[in-house]
C-alpha cells in the first residue's frame, strides 16, 4: 500500500477511536468515500483486509492501526 492510503487509514483510526473509544470497530471502507472513484485502491486494500490477513468485515481500528504502522 502506498503511504497516502497508510496514512489515511490511520487519520481514520485516531478519528473513530478519538469519537467513540479503543473498543469501537470499522471496517475497510470506512477508508474511502461512498462513492468508487478509486477502484485499484479499494481493491489493494481489500486485498491486504481479506485475503492477506484474513480480518472480519469488522474489526477493532487499535489493531487496524497497529497493523498499518507495522506494515512494510
Amino acid at each position: 500500500m502506498n503511504k497516502d492510503i497508510k496514512l489515511k487509514i490511520i487519520q481514520v483510526c485516531d478519528a473513530k477511536i478519538a469519537a467513540k473509544g479503543e473498543n469501537v470497530g470499522l471496517s475497510f471502507y470506512a477508508f474511502f468515500k461512498n462513492k468508487n472513484d478509486n477502484p485499484e485502491l479499494l481493491m489493494e486494500v481489500a486485498k491486504w483486509w481479506i485475503l492477506e490477513h484474513k480480518l472480519d468485515h469488522f474489526e477493532k481500528a487499535v489493531k487496524i492501526k497497529q497493523m498499518i504502522q507495522t506494515f512494510e
